[in-house]
C-alpha cells in the first residue's frame, strides 16, 4: 500500500518536472542504439547515507525531478537505467547513454548531479566508448561468416546487464592486421555456442577512456554467460588483455521508474 502510494506522487509529481518526448524518438533510438559512430558512456553511482536519512516524500519529489530531466534529455540522447544495489559492491545504479556528442551526453549527466537527487550520486565509475563498424569480421573465413549470420541472438527484453572494460597490450596493437584478424576468429568461434543467449555490444575507448574496449552483455542465463568467459581465456587473444575487468558492473535491466519507486521508499 505505501509502495503504490510512493509511486502515485513519483508519477504526478513526474508530471510537473517532465517534458513531451518527440513522435521521433522512436526512430532516433534505434538509430543511437545500432549505428556505428555513437558516443557511449557508463555511469554508475552509489547512494550516499544521507539519502536514506531524508523523508519519503522529500525522497518521492527528488526521483520524480530526475524522471523529468530524463524525459527532457530524451529527444537527442538515449538513457538506459539498471539497478546494481545488491549485486555490485561499488555501485547502486547506472545509466548507459548513448549520444551523437559527448558533450550532450555530459550536460545531462552535469543537470543529474545538480538535481535533489542527485547531490546525493556518488559517483564510481564513468566509461567512455564509440561504437564503430565491424573491424577483423570482413576478413574472417566464409564458413565463419555464415556462422555469425546464422545465429541469431534471442529476442526479447534480458534480465541482467555485464560490463567489463578491457585493455590490451602493446604486443597486440603492434600485431599486422591479418594476424589479429586469425585471433578474433578463434576468438569469435570460441563465443559462438553463446551468441544466441548473449547477447554483446563493442564500444571502442582508445584515447576517450583508460581502456580499449568496452564490452557490454545482456542475458537471462548468467551460467551461459560464465560459459562464455571461460571460453574466451582459453583462446590465443586473450593473452594479451593487460586489464580485463574492474570495474566489473553486475546489474538488473530494470525500467527507469522501477528504480525510482526503489529509491523513493
Amino acid at each position: 500500500m505505501m509502495a503504490a502510494s510512493l509511486m502515485r506522487m513519483v508519477l504526478t509529481v513526474a508530471l510537473l518536472f517532465g517534458a513531451a518526448v518527440s513522435p521521433a524518438l522512436a526512430t532516433d533510438r534505434e538509430a543511437l542504439l545500432t549505428q556505428p559512430g555513437v558516443y557511449g558512456t557508463f555511469a554508475a553511482f552509489q547512494m550516499d547515507h544521507d539519502w536514506w536519512d531524508l523523508t519519503g516524500e522529500a525522497r518521492v519529489i527528488a526521483v520524480s525531478e530526475v524522471k523529468g530531466l530524463i524525459e527532457q534529455f530524451s529527444q537527442k540522447i538515449v538513457i538506459e537505467s539498471y539497478l546494481l544495489r545488491g549485486l555490485s559492491d561499488h555501485a547502486d545504479l547506472m545509466f548507459r547513454v548513448h549520444a551523437q556528442a559527448l558533450s550532450d551526453t555530459q550536460q545531462f549527466l552535469t543537470s543529474l548531479l545538480g538535481t535533489r537527487l542527485g547531490r546525493h550520486l556518488v559517483a564510481t565509475s564513468y566509461l567512455h566508448g564509440l561504437t564503430k563498424p565491424a573491424v577483423y569480421a570482413p576478413g574472417f573465413s566464409e564458413p565463419m561468416k555464415h556462422a555469425l549470420q546464422s545465429s541469431t541472438p534471442e529476442a526479447g527484453t534480458k534480465s541482467y546487464a555485464i560490463v567489463i572494460p578491457i585493455r590490451k597490450d602493446a604486443e597486440w596493437w603492434a600485431l599486422d592486421q591479418d594476424t589479429r584478424t586469425t585471433l578474433m576468429q578463434e576468438h569469435t568461434q570460441a563465443a559462438l555456442p553463446y551468441i544466441t543467449t548473449v547477447k554483446r555490444k563493442l564500444y571502442h575507448s582508445s584515447g576517450l577512456d583508460d581502456f580499449d574496449f568496452i564490452t557490454y552483455f545482456e542475458t537471462d542465463k548468467l551460467d551461459d554467460f560464465h560459459g562464455l568467459i571461460r571460453a574466451l581465456e582459453q583462446v590465443k587473444e586473450y593473452r594479451h588483455d593487460r586489464r580485463f575487468w574492474h570495474p566489473t558492473l553486475l546489474g538488473t535491466i530494470r525500467p527507469l521508474d522501477d528504480i525510482l519507486e526503489l529509491f523513493a521508499r
